[in-house]
């Protein structure tokens, strides 16, 4: 029997992985990667009696994975937040899945372990552009703000970590960064005594300082529109951008692309007032998705931007209202 850990590189998925293991401890097989890399279920052979966990990869894409690895005779146990299609009915399937805005896969394991190891979904909300979600998770902690700012970097230079087209553009493989935090049921004391923590937030900031070079295509009162170039930090800090710009602008869509090649990167945000339609957008091209209040495309031809811009601009055409 083989025990199978899969999960999206990030760092809700490697946080949610982490509490699971804290609360019951295996030796398993880790199958991830970067942030992109979905599709991971299909990388297992499966045999009778093995167990896969998969965390925080949309089972849309990796229904046909599953279904494979249950007929074969193993076990599934899945943790998610993104757009999951069909769920199957099937007795070697446990799903954990709430696709809805202001849920993320660690808040989700959190709810399931019963909060016991709530600072690292605290972590994860922060790293999944989740901040009014992660504040809340935090009441009961009863931290000051210094300790949870920590939390806040900590999340967001794990998420940024995870942000390339291949994990030679990352600075820790994110089966790497897992391993470095198993020693830590406490995320505070990771971020204190692994030198990781540093290394993230001294290339997090070099690569926020360049992107803060490039001027955008579109900037106006409901949308933003930024086109990077194709270097390592671009593609290393397009996510981190998208999510820093919604932050401080809540009222506007944005949209942060990356050209590699033929084809642009896209990560959209949608509007924090109104978190919805960032997935829907995504999905009208072939290979978008996501979820409703941010969503990606993987490759969108260099030809289609002007079809993009028009499908953005529609998407979120009405301004949320208020103070």
């Amino acid at each position: 029997m083989a025990l199978y850990d899969i999960f999206n590189g990030d760092a809700d998925g490697i946080c949610a992985l982490h509490q699971l293991r804290l609360a019951q401890p295996r030796n398993s097989v880790l199958i991830t990667g970067v942030k992109r890399d979905i599709a991971l279920v299909a990388r297992v052979s499966a045999a009778p009696g093995d167990e896969l966990t998969v965390l925080d990869v949309s089972l849309a894409e990796n229904r046909a994975a599953v279904l494979n690895a249950l007929e074969a005779g193993a076990r599934c146990l899945y943790f998610d937040h993104h757009f999951p299609g069909n769920i199957p009915h099937h007795p070697g399937l446990e799903a954990h899945i709430a696709h809805r805005p202001g849920v993320c896969t660690s808040l989700i394991v959190d709810d399931y372990l019963g909060a016991r190891f709530r600072a690292w979904a605290v972590v994860a909300a922060f790293g999944d552009n989740l901040q009014a979600q992660a504040e809340r998770a935090a009441e009961p902690l009863a931290l000051g703000a210094g300790q949870l700012k920590l939390l806040r970097e900590l999340g967001e230079c794990m998420n940024y970590n995870a942000y390339g087209d291949t994990v030679q553009d990352l600075h820790f493989h994110p089966a790497e960064l897992y391993r470095r935090l198993q020693p830590f049921a406490d995320p505070s004391e990771f971020a204190t005594r692994d030198p990781a923590f540093q290394t993230l937030r001294e290339g997090y900031q070099e690569d926020l300082a360049q992107a803060a070079r490039v001027r955008p295509v579109l900037d106006a009162p409901s949308h933003y529109l930024l086109l990077l170039p194709d270097t390592r930090w671009a593609r290393r800090v397009h996510g981190v951008v998208a999510n820093r710009l919604a932050g401080a602008h809540p009222r506007r869509a944005h949209a942060v692309l990356v050209k590699r090649g033929s084809s642009y990167r896209v990560s959209v945000r949608a509007p924090k007032a109104s978190p919805v339609g960032a997935d829907e957008l995504c999905r009208l091209f072939p290979t978008g998705g996501g979820r409703p209040e941010a969503a990606g495309i993987e490759a969108l031809p260099l030809a289609q931007l002007g079809q993009f811009r028009q499908a953005f601009e529609s998407a979120f055409e009405s301004p949320p209202t208020g103070p």
